[in-house]
């Protein structure tokens, strides 16, 4: 749409949602007023209106979409302009989703600081003799919430340069930076795919998200079918059948199927038909921790030639054992990014932990709960009331996490005043550009005016973030929708967006003469 476009739609936009107040307008101006104050009188009376009104015009609308009075949280506080604070049922606490990401990833760049990083060293406790490495070698994970198999295979290149080609000895992971306790809530998934990337869970451990990339494409040869990174635990059993070159199917015409074995393998049977010059792609989670990152590092030193002759081991790393190699990650705002931009839940599990391994109290044996009494110390000091508030894992992946719409506005209020505001804001996805929101308000004229962090579970779906009305005043917005079903919240939660947009409650001041009563105001 070109520019004249946008700002036609704007004004027909602006035009349906004044209609209703313009008459009321009129009628409290009345006759004798006249000349510029009866027109001043009249836009003081439409502003008025249109700020009693916008709360409760979201509500009816709320309530006759999701037949329910109580299904809607919105809380929407001005920042920079002028515009009167809304609220509907803005104290009732609700599921929030994935908007609780932004409370631990802000709380993470004030409480870490947006330059920290983690290092995932390695280290031997023997001497390097010729081309072999005498000894075991030692991978001491420190928390990376993003350690890619590119970085791995970056570090790991480094003992081969050195003229490595053989460990004579075991390898050995220390995953002891995170204290875990006896685990990790269980989340329900209602879904049919337990390997699925969204619900792997932090570790110690985490290398490449733990996630296996499995690939099938079809040519003249028939189909041939691989996985990155290529581990000896995992095996493809390939049905696929090529078919003559046609459209591409959609990834739910395609099943992946893991059958486990007793050796702690697992083969993965892919069925369906696909047309020459067409890819299936599917990500999985099928190893735990332990057993993917020791695979992951032994294939990658074997696709570089350099065998380990031991076995796997999991324990801490001598104090004698030197640092051979070292991969630092990038700084902790393009880790806020990548998990708000596209709701990474194990990246923000492992956040909450990271708050939580650096500021654990001497008593405190569970890093998970660590980070969240960190979390709730913290936002008690801004003055925020957590009353009822539950994090639970710092991702929003969990039945029991609960807010108020007014706490969320309240965090987010504070979030503009922070140092690192930029940080956080330009972690969130953008109103029909990119991230979760690129397919949101797209042909509305809205393009661009907001950066929004979206939420959906089942019979849950939210947003959290900062977009801009059609004045140029930034508002602080959250709203959640907790409603069986919810599958129609997200287009209630784009009308609240949109009529803050193109019609936000703001109040105007009313000016008298001396001689009449004191001035007053409408706010």
């Amino acid at each position: 749409m070109n520019t004249q476009g946008l700002r036609a739609g704007k004004g027909l936009a602006r035009g349906r949602f004044a209609s209703g107040t313009l008459a009321l307008a009129i009628a409290l101006a009345g006759a004798p007023l006249g000349g510029a104050l009866a027109q001043e009188q009249a836009s003081a009376a439409e502003a008025f209106a249109s700020s009693r009104h916008w709360a409760s015009q979201i509500r009816d609308y709320a309530s006759e979409s999701l037949n329910s009075d109580e299904a809607l949280g919105v809380a929407a506080i001005p920042l920079n302009g002028p515009g009167i604070e809304q609220y509907v049922n803005a104290d009732s606490l609700m599921s929030p989703g994935s908007i609780m990401k932004l409370i631990t990833t802000y709380a993470a760049l004030e409480l870490l600081g947006p330059t920290h990083h983690w290092d995932t060293d390695f280290l031997t406790d023997g001497r390097m003799v010729g081309d072999t490495l005498k000894g075991d070698l030692y991978v001491r994970f420190g928390g990376d919430p993003k350690l890619t198999l590119e970085r791995l295979w970056r570090t790991l290149r480094e003992l081969k340069s050195m003229g490595i080609n053989r460990v004579d000895g075991d390898l050995v992971l220390d995953g002891s930076y995170f204290r875990v306790g006896e685990g990790f809530p269980v989340f329900e998934d209602n879904g049919d795919n337990p390997h699925a990337p969204f619900l792997v869970e932090p570790s110690g451990y985490l290398a490449n998200l733990n996630l296996l990339h499995f690939q099938v494409r079809a040519d003249e040869r028939g189909t041939q079918a691989w996985t990155t990174p290529e581990l000896a635990e995992v095996t493809i059993d390939n049905r696929v059948t090529a078919m003559p070159e046609g459209p591409c199917p959609a990834r739910s015409r395609f099943s992946w199927e893991p059958v486990y074995q007793g050796d702690h393998r697992v083969t993965v049977r892919v069925t369906g038909q696909l047309p020459q010059g067409c890819r299936a792609t599917k990500y999985l989670s099928l190893l735990p921790h332990k057993q993917y990152s020791a695979s992951l590092i032994r294939s990658t030193l074997s696709d570089m030639g350099i065998i380990i002759s031991g076995g796997d081991r999991f324990g801490s790393t001598p104090e004698n054992a030197r640092l051979v190699m070292r991969t630092t990650s990038p700084d902790l705002v393009s880790m806020v990014r990548d998990i708000n931009k596209w709701s990474s839940n194990v990246m923000a599990r492992q956040m909450l932990l990271t708050i939580g391994a650096e500021s654990r109290h001497e008593d405190e044996a569970d890093d998970r709960v660590a980070g969240i009494r960190a979390v709730y110390d913290w936002l008690e000091k801004k003055g925020i009331n957590t009353a009822g508030m539950v994090i639970d894992n710092g991702a929003g992946l969990t039945r029991h996490g609960r807010i108020t719409a007014r706490q969320g506005a309240q965090i987010l209020r504070h979030a503009w005043d922070s140092p690192y505001a930029s940080d956080l804001m330009t972690s969130m996805p953008i109103i029909a550009m990119d991230g979760t929101m690129a397919r949101r308000l797209r042909n509305t004229g809205m393009d661009g005016e907001g950066r929004i962090k979206t939420g959906y579970l089942e019979n849950v779906r939210s947003i959290a973030g900062f977009t801009r009305d059609d004045n140029n005043t930034t508002w602080a917005i959250v709203g959640m929708v907790n409603n069986d079903p919810a599958w129609n919240g997200q287009a209630v939660l784009d009308r609240v967006l949109y009529s803050l947009h193109f019609r936000p409650p703001v109040g105007m001041a009313l000016s008298q003469s001396a001689d009449e009563n004191p001035a007053s105001s409408i706010q």
